[in-house]
């Protein structure tokens, strides 16, 4: 029976030093294993990421279009009624207005941003005054 456990790789009579050497050579097949897992995960990520972004870029420009067709409209609307430069003229200028109002929202969310880092900083600095504070205790 004991012939039948070493032929069945029964390793409770391998030496350490040998037993070690296998654990060192799996744990090394492991991490390299797990390695090449995660890079064919990242891959995948990678690819479906890149369709995605370039999908967001597409969906952009038909958005730009649809407000030119739009802009356009409005100008053929207001022709059938005034010139069509007064049509032209009247429809830019109210584009200009909404321009000019998200450019002021804008500039009013760019002050209350806060300088980089700051909580990080401030948030270190405590805790280097706390630690100073028990080093003397």
């Amino acid at each position: 029976m004991t012939s039948s456990t070493r032929d069945t790789g029964s390793r409770s009579d391998a030496p350490i030093a040998e037993l070690v050497s296998d654990l060192s050579a799996q744990t090394s097949r492991l991490v390299r294993d797990e390695m090449r897992l995660a890079t064919a995960e990242l891959k995948e990520s990678a690819k479906h990421a890149g369709v995605g972004a370039g999908l967001i870029g597409a969906s952009g420009l038909m958005a730009v279009f649809g407000v030119a067709a739009l802009v356009t409209a409005a100008i053929a609307g207001l022709a059938l009624v005034l010139p069509v430069w007064a049509s032209a003229l009247i429809v830019a200028v109210v584009l200009f207005v909404i321009a000019a109002v998200a450019a002021l929202i804008s500039k009013a969310q760019a002050k209350k941003v806060p300088p980089p880092l700051q909580v990080s900083t401030e948030s270190v600095k405590k805790d280097i005054q706390e630690v100073k504070g028990s080093a003397t205790s």
